[in-house]
């Protein structure tokens, strides 16, 4: 039986917009804290902190230009169409994404992963997957790439610090596409275009419905369908965490105590700056 969370629409100029999935019940999204589905031309937002849990980005292959990402640990890094960057931000780190070539339209995911709690305070780092080293999955109707995780024995090079699966697929009108839900884990599907049907429920950007998949207590499958004129979507799946979430918008922490220690660090400029 699935639950049908509602994106929203978040606009800022001609420059960005952006369908945003945050602000549901934190349990149907875990480990996964919140999604932007965005499109951007210039840049939109400033140097900002980050501590407590990952910020991930993804550039689908339709984007014109790659995304320049700098952070205060000094990585300086193009993120290509297709490749994908992940912020581990630890204990805290500053970070900037910007058009590579401005006026030039990225197509993004913006993914908000959350930390096991002993790895909250830890280090940052960040790790980068290139375009080329994805591994993309052909089958008849549907063509997938798995940035993060893994589908029919094939594995995404990138070991992040949370154990999680993004599929990226595209499907003609009435291909299907059977995908294993491991037990103990949950999953949910972002329509990013056209219309697609799960388990024979349809959805897709017109409603701006997003289908969960709750936690499997044993190994099953969940079948996907492209509707007419066929759909892309993208396919998140993890094992739940199940920790609090303690937020302060940039920030987010499984105890007060450390998202507090967190911000003051950032005031005192422990985080580094740009």
């Amino acid at each position: 039986m699935t639950t049908t969370a509602r994106m929203q629409r978040a606009n800022r100029g001609s420059h960005f917009r952006a369908y945003r999935l945050h602000g549901a019940d934190p349990a149907l999204l875990d480990p996964f804290m919140g999604v932007d589905h965005a499109w951007m031309s210039a840049p939109t937002f400033p140097p900002h902190p980050h501590a407590g849990f990952s910020a991930v980005t993804y550039l689908f292959l339709d984007s014109e230009t790659g995304i320049a990402n700098r952070d205060s640990l000094g990585n300086s890094v193009l993120i290509e169409p297709g490749g994908l960057h992940w912020t581990a931000a630890g204990r805290g780190v500053v970070h900037e994404e910007n058009p590579a070539v401005l006026g030039s339209t990225t197509h993004l995911l913006q993914i908000f992963v959350n930390l096991p709690q002993e790895r909250q305070e830890a280090e940052p780092f960040a790790l980068t997957l290139s375009a080329r080293d994805v591994p993309v999955v052909q089958r008849p109707g549907v063509r997938m790439r798995i940035p993060l995780g893994n589908f029919a024995g094939m594995q995404s090079p990138l070991m992040p610090p949370t154990d999680v699966t993004l599929l990226d697929i595209s499907l003609d009108a009435g291909a299907a596409l059977d995908l294993p839900l491991p037990a103990g884990h949950q999953a949910f599907v972002m329509p990013i275009f056209g219309s697609a049907e799960l388990d024979g429920e349809t959805f897709g950007l017109d409603n701006l419905g997003v289908p969960i998949l709750p936690v499997a207590s044993e190994a099953t499958t969940f079948r996907l369908v492209g509707k007419a004129g066929g759909a892309k979507v993208a396919v998140f799946i993890g094992r739940p965490l199940h920790q609090p979430i303690l937020s302060n918008g940039p920030m987010a922490f499984a105890s007060q105590e450390s998202l507090s220690a967190a911000t003051a660090a950032y005031h005192r400029g422990d985080m580094g700056s740009l």
